[in-house]
């Protein structure tokens, strides 16, 4: 599958409601700065759902107690369609660290090309991994697998680290390394979740 046409290019831009219902503008600032730091943006199906729940808490997770994602100081943000007062709810249930922004209009979703997943019968569950010059390095489309996304990122904090040390130069400098956009294959948990969602649709 050809790689996704973001990589090796500048991040979007675009502001939306985060769960407090508050304007959230990416890519994020700090005193009227861009961040200097790795972004982790990752777009998943439905909030309050098995699977999109798993993934959102092994974000969470991995902020606490991964070494890269501490080391490297990046910045998750989830994206979904949902309203702001459904974000809100999965925020405080899960106990989530990082923003999570309503994206009702797809205003996010088209600016980064995210399509339909499941046979068409959801939005894509799609990770976008940026360096700090704001240049999108990684992604990785699987729709079905929800537990592949946080071990994405891992990989590739690891490889951008590793390159800096290489370079001897800042995380946004040479070459972006392409990454195919690919479908993982799906365990059972997340069968049983395509299962859900066809007979959802059929009912």
């Amino acid at each position: 599958m050809a790689p996704h046409p973001l990589i090796g290019k500048e991040a979007p831009s675009f502001t939306l409601p985060d769960a407090n219902g508050n304007s959230f503008k990416f890519p994020p600032e700090q005193e009227g700065r861009r961040v200097d730091k790795p972004i982790a943006v990752f777009f998943y199906p439905q909030s309050g759902t098995f699977g999109c729940t798993r993934e959102a808490c092994q974000f969470r997770d991995a902020l606490a107690e991964n070494e890269i994602f501490k080391r490297s100081d990046v910045q998750v943000v989830g994206i979904s369609a949902d309203p702001v007062e459904k974000q809100k709810s999965f925020v405080q249930k899960n106990r989530l660290s990082y923003p999570v922004l309503s994206d009702q209009e797809h205003v996010a979703h088209n600016a980064f090309q995210v399509g339909r997943g499941m046979l068409g019968l959801t939005n894509a569950r799609t990770t976008f991994v940026i360096d700090s010059g704001g240049i999108v390095r990684g992604v990785l489309s699987a729709t079905m697998n929800y537990s592949a996304h946080a071990k994405f990122v891992t990989k590739e904090l690891e490889k951008m680290q590793e390159s800096q040390k290489k370079t001897g130069g800042e995380p946004g400098e040479g070459a972006a390394e392409q990454q195919p956009t690919a479908e993982v294959p799906a365990s059972s948990p997340e069968r049983d979740e395509l299962g859900r969602a066809a007979g959802a649709v059929s009912a």
